[in-house]
């Protein structure tokens, strides 16, 4: 599968020019896309190659709709994100942290691959009130349980809500491991948090 990534330029351009709100052109079309994508990768129908190359144009996608979203110069709370050890993907997560920041918070990004401890740490520096995590492999899954085993262990469960996220997760694994909440898909993450800072408690 080859990236279309004039054809992903051509479509972001026309929705900005149809005045589509660029949260519901991501949400609704580029997000659903990758999710596809993603799970024709885990079903062995695409390649690596072919989720390298959906995610380069998706990014392409990103880059042009990103200025447009509208920003809140008000920072309303502070949130860690992070794909879990062993997984590698970025793009769930990235389209996250820019409508969290598009959304006026604090944004965090540790990355890819990232350990137990490390989400531990930056939760005990940073003192978010959300830490988000994600995963697209169903064998990364059980890194989200025991991340929350370790901010328990380390006394720092109860300072901050998880909210997980990504294309093999549910609702009901969400409350098997104790996180916070589920989202299943982008824009819902972001008002999930947004509720939450509502709600007051955010720095």
């Amino acid at each position: 599968m080859g990236a279309d990534i004039a054809g992903v330029r051509e479509a972001c351009e026309k929705a900005l020019t149809a005045r589509i709100s660029p949260s519901l052109a991501i949400d609704e079309a580029m997000v659903p896309g990758m999710n596809v994508v993603g799970g024709k990768f885990q079903a062995g129908e695409y390649f690596l190659l072919d989720l390298i190359a959906a995610g380069e144009a998706m990014q392409e996608g990103l880059r042009i709709l990103e200025p447009h979203l509208e920003k809140s110069e008000v920072k309303v709370g502070r949130v860690v994100l992070g794909t879990v050890e062993g997984d590698l993907h970025s793009i769930g997560k990235d389209v996250v942290e820019m409508l969290l920041k598009a959304a006026g918070f604090d944004v965090i990004d540790l990355g890819e691959d990232v350990p137990a401890v490390n989400f531990v740490e930056a939760t005990r520096v940073h003192k978010p009130t959300v830490l988000g995590m994600s995963a697209l492999i169903t064998p990364t899954m059980p890194e989200m349980g025991k991340v929350l085993q370790e901010l328990e262990k380390a006394g720092l469960r109860t300072q901050t809500r998880v909210i997980i996220g990504g294309a093999p997760l549910s609702r009901e694994f969400a409350e098997k491991i104790g996180a916070d909440a589920y989202a299943p898909e982008a824009v819902a993450g972001v008002n999930t948090c947004k509720g939450w800072a509502s709600a007051g408690g955010f720095e």
